[in-house]
């Protein structure tokens, strides 16, 4: 069993928690289902507190995905600050002068992880922070996550990121500096992982920051498909270090327990389906991959410190 308490201490930085996002340059890939499944994986097979934040639009698919969006939405007016303010200039002000400003952003589920959902104000975050000196236009995130996030105790922050690359995107890329890359099969897709590749490189050259592919996360396999398990092979032998433990086997119980405001762990055993019992181990591996990773990351970090 690995031990956790490296998560304080996780990233180079202390009192930090591990940070990861899912992001591909594409929508449809499965971001948000496997932000939810990755989340609630960590917090219930390793009682790890985790919060998950939607930046992938208005539409709100995390908060859907946990049965909350109606008390969201109707919310949603009187909700100030929200996660389109933490992008602002003003950010630090507001949040000396609004009581527990972060705390009401968070929603608890009914599962394991809580919530910052996204809020219609993200439509012009992304317009905003182009008249931002380039300086400080994709740093505005990280600042949240570590001066008004990182003090609450989280052990992991799970980004669930816009499908295509802007602003808000590179924000969640520099604050978190690893990217999960969840991936359906195909050989469209296939291409894109290969050119996220090549844009990690580009931003890590440009910026001079601290960026990686974290994990490759295979989503809707099906094994009985050539063109699945040829793909998955050359995935393997292309990534043997970063693609994740099993692939997401495609499953009519996942949409099945999404429709009812819930992730298949959520689900009784009694009522999945078979191949949905393999999504849920098949998520638990990923999340037992990620933190050995995090862990062997330390570990080199620490060795290279002394």
């Amino acid at each position: 069993m690995v031990s956790y308490m490296y998560l304080y201490m996780s990233d180079q930085r202390t009192n930090r928690a591990l940070r990861a996002a899912l992001f591909m340059d594409k929508g449809g890939v499965t971001k948000t289902t496997s932000t939810a499944h990755l989340g609630e994986a960590l917090a219930r097979e390793y009682g790890l507190d985790v919060l998950l934040i939607d930046l992938a639009g208005k539409q709100g698919d995390l908060s859907k995905q946990f049965g909350i969006h109606n008390e969201v939405r109707a919310a949603e007016d009187d909700a100030w600050p929200n996660i389109s303010t933490v992008f602002a200039e003003e950010w630090s002000t507001i949040a000396e002068k609004v009581p527990d400003a972060v705390e009401d952003m968070i929603w608890e589920t009914d599962e394991n992880v809580d919530l910052i959902p996204a809020h219609e104000g993200l439509d012009s975050v992304d317009d905003d922070l182009a008249s931002v000196n380039v300086e400080d236009r994709y740093t505005r995130l990280d600042e949240f996550l570590t001066n008004y996030v990182d003090p609450l105790g989280y052990d992991v922050v799970l980004l669930d990121l816009p499908g295509l690359t802007n602003n808000v995107t590179l924000n969640g890329l520099f604050a978190t500096g690893r990217v999960i890359a969840p991936l359906t099969m195909g050989e469209f897709e296939e291409r894109q992982l290969d050119q996220l590749v090549a844009d990690i490189d580009e931003i890590v050259a440009g910026f001079d920051v601290d960026l990686e592919l974290a994990m490759v996360l295979p989503s809707m396999y099906d094994k009985r498909a050539n063109v699945d398990t040829e793909m998955l092979a050359r995935l393997r032998e292309q990534y043997p270090d970063r693609i994740a433990p099993s692939p997401i086997t495609d499953s009519q119980g996942v949409p099945n327990a999404q429709a009812e405001g819930r992730t298949v762990f959520a689900v009784p055993n009694d009522e999945l389906l078979a191949t949905a019992k393999r999504v849920k181990d098949a998520y638990t591996d990923a999340a037992t991959a990620l933190l050995q990773r995090v862990d062997g990351e330390t570990a080199t970090t620490s060795t290279e410190t002394n």
